[in-house]
């Protein structure tokens, strides 16, 4: 295996941004809505653009999401954009009653998403989102890993019919993925073919998983490496088309252990191809200040916890 390349560093929530604009000039219908948070959630060349498809709802972020109902409802497309934490946690009710239970196109941008906000901290801090999002009927989850593909993920969002939360970071990470690559909602990207273990992992995480998947190939183990970029619907043909192969597993996220990508990868191996699995997540504790790489090392979601959990899975075959 080569070792890992990537073309520079970038925010992913500037992917959302970039992807914004784009869909704003293929489709008149795309709207955005902030809770006070522009310029975080990278919105400001959208809103140059499109001053009359914007609306600044500030800090109300339950209030938007009933706004972006009547505007879906209307025929609009709305891209509802605040942080993680507030988008999710906050507004769970409206969420699942206004745009999950009526299906409606709502699209939830949820920028500075899990441990990665860094300083300011475990009430920014939103590790439970993919689990309470997953949970909802009729809802898409979407957890791109880089500049580009958060910006091919807020395009395919736009062109979905239904309700999409799309989660996103606050720091540059490793940017890889290619600028063209489609992006199939449902369909997981194989980054590395293997035959001993398989990492299937999900945003921030898939950069160290390559990592990973390297430095054990220099110690003669072959790790097959899986971009689960949609947490639901889940991708359960590659995943088990891997496990086949390889017959042991490790899950890598930067979220909380339960409610996780993990966790609905063990619920599939669990009905459908049982294997022994290690997950890299953040195991029932909040998050706390400090530097991303610093948080990242300290709860276990980086390059050497994912060799060492790939090492206890094929131990455990």
């Amino acid at each position: 295996m080569q070792k890992p390349v990537c073309q520079d560093f970038k925010d992913t929530r500037s992917g959302f941004g970039a992807g914004l604009l784009e869909a704003g000039r293929k489709n008149p219908n795309v709207f955005a809505l902030c809770a006070d948070v522009i310029g975080s959630l990278k919105m400001g060349d959208f809103i140059k653009e499109f001053p009359d498809r914007f609306i600044q709802t500030g800090i109300a972020e339950a209030n938007m999401i009933g706004i972006s109902a009547g505007l879906a409802l209307s025929g609009k497309i709305p891209f509802a954009g605040a942080f993680a934490g507030f988008i999710s946690g906050r507004v769970y009710d409206q969420i699942r009653m206004t745009a999950a239970y009526s299906n409606l196109n709502v699209k939830i941008a949820a920028s500075h998403a899990g441990i990665t906000v860094g300083e300011d901290g475990a009430t920014h801090q939103m590790m439970e989102d993919l689990g309470l999002m997953k949970m909802l009927p009729n809802m898409v989850v979407l957890n791109p890993c880089d500049y580009n593909q958060t910006r091919m993920a807020t395009l395919a969002a736009a062109e979905y019919q239904g309700p999409v939360y799309l989660r996103f970071g606050r720091p540059a990470v490793p940017n890889f993925t290619p600028a063209d690559q489609p992006f199939v909602i449902g369909k997981a990207l194989t980054l590395q073919d293997g035959s001993d273990v398989s990492i299937f992992a999900t945003g921030h995480l898939v950069w160290p998983a390559l990592e990973a998947a390297y430095e054990l190939s220099l110690k003669g183990i072959q790790a097959e490496v899986i971009n689960i970029h949609t947490i639901k619907p889940l991708d359960e043909e590659s995943i088990l088309r891997s496990v086949a192969k390889t017959h042991c597993v490790v899950t890598a996220e930067e979220h909380l252990m339960n409610g996780g990508m993990g966790d609905s990868v063990c619920q599939l191996l669990a009905r459908k191809s049982p294997a022994p699995v290690e997950m890299v997540a953040v195991n029932d504790h909040f998050g706390e200040s400090g530097k991303p790489d610093e948080l990242m090392k300290k709860y276990g979601l980086d390059t050497p916890h994912i060799i060492e959990a790939a090492q206890k899975a094929i131990q455990r075959k």
